[in-house]
């Protein structure tokens, strides 16, 4: 088949669906297909033989950007488009950052009560959400896609937040590369890197990979092992990623956890970490289906998250970890983490962890999509040309 795949960018330094992104181009390619990535920009990285690079440039605006791929992509005359949420002409649609309207309302719970409907009230005359507004209006209007959520919960929010119909909506689970990310890798990095952490023996060291702090509940695990460690607990934390780590530093002081927390800063390979940690904790307040988590639980780590990152679905709470209700309750956050002091329990949601990963392979996810571009190819076929969602 030739594919059509549209990213703002197609780097897998930047992690999230720019990873994704190159990670499923190389392994389709891979099977004989040729992808055609249609991007703003390409990171330094040699493409792949059958992966092929559309670089359209910076776009003045996200409108510009989703009529620039839209050209690109009818001139290429493809069997199908894929669109990662960026664009608005497609027939498989698939917002990896989920719906923008779900994600607005959980970033409100960020802001002080008294904030939020002030933020509500003035967001629809921003020109910045009233773009979004336009954007979003094309994306969801089109009876001839299939909209990919990669999660119950994005599966919802489109039903819900853009009345996309049920039957318009499949769901594939993002997937993880089972190589990479390994506890095989513990031999290799596990000591190195808790030696230059500064991690005992008998201490449990929790992680977070991040780039964006508040929305993926580093405040709440900051009071959370700030509350271990008065129960004196042998804790440390490790938190990687991120930007203005002077203030967080602070935050960790005012807490007294100076000592037993270390920001790594910003990171090119998780896998170390990974290989070093104890426990994987994400309290996230919106992650559609976070492909941090699964690298986690690939490398042999139990994990706890919210409910409101969608890969927690996945999760059999007290198996390979927990999932908490509220991402701002320190005291809950804690209170799922105290298990992990139980070595034996550890170690067997550990194998637990690997287990569920091992069932989400992006091989897996690979088969599951090719299934879905066949389907959609087909339905093509027999109902003509496609309509512009711009028109």
């Amino acid at each position: 088949m030739n594919i059509g795949l549209v990213v703002e960018h197609l780097d897998p330094r930047r992690g999230g669906v720019e990873q994704w992104s190159w990670q499923f181009a190389h392994r389709v390619a891979a099977l004989g297909h040729r992808v055609h990535v249609i991007a703003q920009s390409f990171g330094p990285q040699p493409l792949g033989e059958g992966v092929v690079a559309h670089p359209l440039g910076k776009a003045r605006s996200r409108l510009q950007f989703a009529a620039a791929a839209e050209t690109q992509a009818r001139w290429l005359d493809l069997d199908v488009v894929h669109d990662t949420g960026c664009g608005s002409y497609a027939d498989v649609f698939q917002p990896h950052g989920g719906s923008r309207t779900a994600a607005f309302e959980q970033n409100l719970l960020l802001a002080p009560r008294w904030l939020r409907t002030v933020k509500r009230h003035t967001a629809r005359w921003l020109p910045r959400y009233r773009e979004f507004d336009r954007l979003v209006a094309r994306q969801y209007g089109n009876s001839q896609t299939t909209y990919l959520a990669i999660s119950r919960m994005v599966a919802d929010d489109l039903h819900q937040h853009h009345q996309v119909p049920r039957e318009q909506i499949a769901l594939v689970y993002n997937g993880v590369d089972l190589e990479r990310f390994s506890p095989e890798h513990q031999r290799q990095h596990r000591q190195r890197v808790r030696t230059e952490l500064r991690v005992a023996d008998d201490e449990v060291l929790l992680l977070i990979v991040a780039h964006n702090f508040r929305l993926k509940g580093v405040p709440t695990l900051l009071r959370s092992t700030a509350r271990l460690a008065r129960e004196r607990r042998a804790v440390r934390l490790a938190v990687a990623g991120g930007k203005h780590l002077d203030s967080w530093r602070r935050a960790a002081g005012r807490l007294g956890i100076e000592r037993r927390t270390t920001f790594v800063g910003s990171i090119d390979d998780p896998v170390p970490y990974y290989a070093a940690a104890d426990v994987y904790v994400q309290p996230t307040f919106y992650d559609p289906c976070s492909l941090v988590l699964l690298e986690a639980l690939a490398s042999g780590l139990p994990v706890v998250t919210s409910r409101f990152n969608g890969a927690g679905e996945l999760l059999d709470s007290g198996k390979q970890g927990f999932v908490i209700d509220d991402p701002a309750n320190a005291d809950e956050l804690a209170e799922a983490l105290r298990p992990m002091w139980d070595a034996d329990r550890r170690h067997a949601m550990s194998r637990a962890a690997r287990a569920l990963a091992e069932e989400h392979s992006l091989e897996r996810n690979c088969r599951e999509i090719l299934a879905l571009y066949e389907r959609c190819a087909g339905l093509r076929r027999r109902s003509g040309p496609r309509q512009s969602d711009a028109a």
